[in-house]
């Protein structure tokens, strides 16, 4: 039995880590298995929509599920659910209609991913209100590290063929789930919410919420959940456009592009698990975020108008022969990699300071409630988002990302003054403590 918070959250890494390996095993094949059965940006972006509508659909469902009956069992259960969407992943090109069913193990782990809001919610039950932002940058340096390694796995485990993946992080699934099984403990306080769930007049309701959100979006729990769905939205529509946009600019395959990943991994684990905390301490949630989101704006403008140098010779003779052709030629690798660093380092910054602050302003008793409406507004974007994206990408490769860039500079002043939200909360919690 887990006896500290911090044991339970190191409990909760694991899982989450393994979890994140299994899925970065096969996320980044999907834009050449696309381009294998002749599709384009639009189809790459319905691929990744798809997992978002069924996490859309069942985000609010798994909130309420977690509050209600605790978040274990609602974790153990999304993790089957996607166990069985890599097992589909791994013989869907092998089938008569491949591209079925590679949208049918999207939409089957689209629904295992809604519990994101069991997860966040489980971290807020098990630390303190000042704590949730450092404790939730640790679980997603978990996750990162799962970023970095799953596509090397990937790599790996194609060797024994299409379906070696999917079946692999089918396997790391199964293993997951007993894992979780033996040493996840229940951090519900399942007495209040055997209360809350008796109680259905007092119960919220998650279209009471969402509706709520809409028409009360100057509220700051309403401002954080635009924030983070503009963002998110913003986000995962560029990166889905990622692969095509590294192929058509700079030549990457389904071979290279876990490289990619795991550079964007890396970078995001010692960010979250290195410096997010010490600047959550020096510079609070509210401004860390601001900064995040300059930081990931900046990065996605720059990727816009990064290109290779079509003739290196010519522009090493230019330079006078200062440089060889062959330096030349990796000269634009050297913004690309500055460009594409900034994308980890902003949403280090930018989703688990809002994610918090988020957990400040809203009742326990309607925590998984609303982290699970926070996943539905992210999930309406990550819907939207990478469809617009990918019609925008078959048009002009510059255009997703300088949509992108605005957004997320929109969400900047979208968060103007919630330091006055957030600070007195920080106050009662430390005197409190």
């Amino acid at each position: 039995m887990l006896k500290s918070s911090s044991s339970k959250l190191w409990i909760l890494m694991i899982t989450a880590f393994i979890d994140m390996v299994g899925l970065l095993m096969v996320i980044p094949l999907l834009p050449f298995y696309a381009k294998t059965l002749g599709q384009g940006g639009l189809m790459v972006g319905l691929l990744v929509s798809s997992f978002a509508v069924a996490q859309l659909l069942t985000a609010p469902m798994w909130g309420r599920m977690s509050d209600a009956y605790g978040r274990r069992p609602a974790l153990l259960v999304g993790l089957a659910a996607s166990a069985i969407a890599y097992v589909i992943f791994g013989y869907a090109l092998q089938l008569p209609h491949p591209l079925f069913f590679l949208f049918l193990c999207r939409l089957v782990q689209g629904a295992g991913g809604g519990t994101v809001s069991v997860i966040q919610a489980y971290v807020a039950d098990a630390t303190e209100p000042e704590e949730r932002a450092k404790a939730l940058g640790w679980l997603s340096a978990a996750t990162n590290a799962g970023v970095a390694i799953g596509p090397v796995l990937g790599s790996l485990t194609h060797a024994w063929g299409v379906q070696g993946p999917g079946l692999f992080a089918a396997g790391l699934c199964v293993a997951n789930i007993a894992f979780a099984w033996r040493f996840l403990d229940e951090s519900r306080d399942m007495q209040e919410a055997a209360q809350s769930k008796a109680d259905t007049t007092k119960r919220a309701r998650s279209r009471d919420a969402i509706v709520h959100v809409i028409t009360h979006s100057a509220e700051p729990a309403s401002r954080l959940i635009w924030i983070y769905a503009i963002a998110m939205g913003a986000f995962q529509g560029v990166t889905s456009m990622l692969a095509l946009y590294l192929s058509s600019r700079f030549g990457v395959t389904e071979k290279t592009i876990g490289f990619f990943f795991t550079y964007t991994g890396v970078i995001s684990v010692l960010t979250r698990a290195l410096i997010l905390g010490r600047m959550v301490d020096r510079y609070g949630e509210v401004r860390l975020s601001r900064f995040g989101s300059m930081l990931m704006a900046a990065g996605i403008f720059a990727m816009a108008f990064t290109k290779p140098i079509t003739d290196p010779a010519h522009v090493a003779a230019m330079l006078g022969g200062f440089l060889p052709a062959s330096a030349v030629a990796v000269l634009p690798y050297v913004p690309l990699a500055l460009a594409v660093a900034l994308l980890p380092l902003g949403t280090a910054f930018t989703f688990p300071c809002v994610t918090a602050m988020l957990s400040r302003v809203i009742p326990g008793n309607e925590r998984g409630l609303y982290m699970g409406v926070q996943q539905t507004f992210g999930g309406s974007a990550r819907v939207v988002f990478p469809i617009v994206f990918g019609i925008l990408f078959d048009l002009a490769v510059p255009l997703p990302f300088l949509l992108s860039a605005s957004l997320v500079v929109f969400t900047i002043w979208l968060g103007m003054n919630l330091e006055s939200y957030v600070k007195p909360r920080v106050v009662v919690a430390s005197s409190a403590g």
